[in-house]
């Protein structure tokens, strides 16, 4: 009998799951099925199905005081809460820590954290996770959504054998950049520690080494980004055949950064029954694409709208400017807001990045730059330096703009207005966080007339007042990128929206 479906027989095959009483639930690896016919694009995986040995994931068992609850409780705390649902037998929304049921070591550790409640995401997100279904989850950051996953993910591990030598993880993560990667890892250590969960970090810009070394010791759960981790499945410093529990993290970001390939090639070798969760703060069109493709009969949660939208808790404030006089608006803008709060400053290139934080050194301006060019030890120290003070003024590059968490960012500052809302959305993100108030500022010029419309948009529904030269420009169809005559119009000094 295999040491996979023995737990009586072979009692030390499996991980001391401590007081998980609740999480009893039978093996559930074929509750759902698998389709070769179309909706999980299972690539080579596919060619296992039959060969697999069953694993548990439904662990959910509903509370008392969950089960209790009348369907119009439920509709009302979701309507509160902003929470919409989609899919086949969705379970109730847990309103209290303790109704999850989580065993008791997860419970010390969140208790440990002083978390108060639950919030949208983790109180919608956990139950379906728990039942091993597939999950969409739509979020913006600073949600809660990385706990949504891992305390799953902490159970799932713990309810699966222990690893034997050469087995590759059980839990994989997927992430974007090295940032929003190495903070996951954080959180992962955090709570994962009670339960003698271990982890490694997979990405770029470091020695290979060290994360080799954890691959071959033999970890439950890997994060990684996707570039690094196929060159260690190339160089077979692991495999993928354990994985039972993916996590796709900020999924419309890796489409955007180019990653789908990567992302096939790595799914492909995971096996088809898996769950699979899929993160994204956004819903576009070709991250719905994808997830038609990879996951099955998938549990759906929005938080929030589905339309992109600004937190109502940062004031935004939106300039028209000529490229020339960025530069001097910015010095200007500093010296009216500099207080010693952190101070985020975006920029569209490297090179832009390091250019502008030379002249504001040159300048006496305590700023540093990060960017994707730079070494991880780089990167980490710049981090370090801001998070504490030191240097209370970053410039960044997009790599920066989702999955930071840096606490008490007070401005961020739009030096380029980037490439979509998308961006400018999870930008100004960085401030007004936790329930904080922020402030956001923003050099538009007249390359950037074809998103004024859409700017506009964000400003109203935040209730923010709009520029009337953001307004003028909205209404009309936008100049070609670099017209002189718009940059004439618009180049005189400017009032703040």
């Amino acid at each position: 009998m295999s040491r996979y479906d023995s737990r009586a027989a072979d009692p030390g095959s499996y991980r001391d799951r401590r007081s998980d009483a609740g999480f009893g639930g039978s093996s559930q690896s074929y509750s759902r099925g698998f389709e070769p016919s179309g909706k999980r694009d299972a690539g080579t995986a596919g060619d296992l199905d039959g060969l697999l040995t069953p694993f548990e994931k439904n662990f959910y068992v509903e509370a008392p005081s969950v089960a209790s609850m009348t369907e119009e409780e439920v509709e009302a705390y979701r309507r509160k809460r902003e929470i919409t649902v989609e899919g086949r037998d969705v379970p109730k929304p847990v309103r209290e820590f303790q109704d999850v049921g989580f065993p008791e070591y997860v419970m010390q550790e969140i208790e440990k954290a002083g978390f108060v409640e639950p919030t949208p995401i983790q109180a919608q997100g956990w139950p379906m996770a728990l039942k091993g279904r597939d999950l969409i989850g739509i979020a913006e950051t600073g949600s809660g959504k990385t706990l949504a996953y891992l305390l799953p993910a902490i159970v799932h591990v713990n309810a699966q054998p222990v690893l034997a030598p050469g087995d590759g993880p059980i839990v994989l993560v997927l992430a974007p950049t090295r940032e929003l990667a190495v903070q996951i890892q954080q959180e992962a250590t955090k709570f994962g520690a009670s339960s003698k969960i271990k982890n490694t970090c997979i990405y770029g810009g470091v020695p290979k080494g060290p994360q080799v070394r954890d691959l071959q010791k033999g970890v439950e759960i890997v994060i990684a980004t996707p570039g690094r981790l196929i060159d260690m499945l190339e160089s077979h410093h692991t495999n993928l055949r354990r994985v039972t529990y993916l996590v796709l993290d900020e999924a419309d970001r890796m489409l955007d950064m180019g990653f789908e390939p990567q992302m096939r090639k790595i799914i492909s070798q995971i096996r088809p029954d898996r769950q699979t969760l899929y993160w994204s703060a956004t819903w576009p069109k070709e991250v719905e694409q994808l997830a038609r493709q990879f996951l099955y009969n998938p549990y759906k949660v929005i938080i929030g709208s589905i339309d992109l939208k600004a937190n109502h808790a940062i004031h935004q404030r939106v300039e028209i400017v000529s490229e020339n006089q960025k530069y001097n608006k910015l010095v200007k803008l500093l010296e009216d807001i500099m207080d010693g709060s952190r101070i985020l400053i975006f920029m569209d290139t490297k090179k832009g990045c390091d250019q502008i934080t030379r002249q504001l050194r040159t300048d006496g301006w305590p700023a540093l730059s990060i960017h994707g060019d730079k070494s991880q030890a780089e990167r980490d120290w710049v981090l370090s330096e801001f998070k504490s003070g030191k240097s209370p003024i970053m410039t960044a590059t997009d790599v920066a703009a989702r999955g930071l968490d840096v606490k008490d960012v007070k401005y961020v500052i739009n030096y380029d207005f980037p490439g979509s809302l998308e961006d400018y959305v999870h930008r100004i993100g960085r401030t007004g966080r936790a329930g904080a108030k922020g402030t956001a500022y923003t050099f538009f010029t007249a390359a950037n007339a074809r998103f004024a419309k859409d700017l506009i948009k964000i400003l109203e529904e935040a209730g923010q007042k709009v520029n009337p030269e953001l307004a003028k420009m909205g209404r009309g169809p936008p100049p070609p990128a670099g017209h002189g005559g718009f940059r004439d119009r618009y180049g005189s000094s400017r009032q703040w929206s």
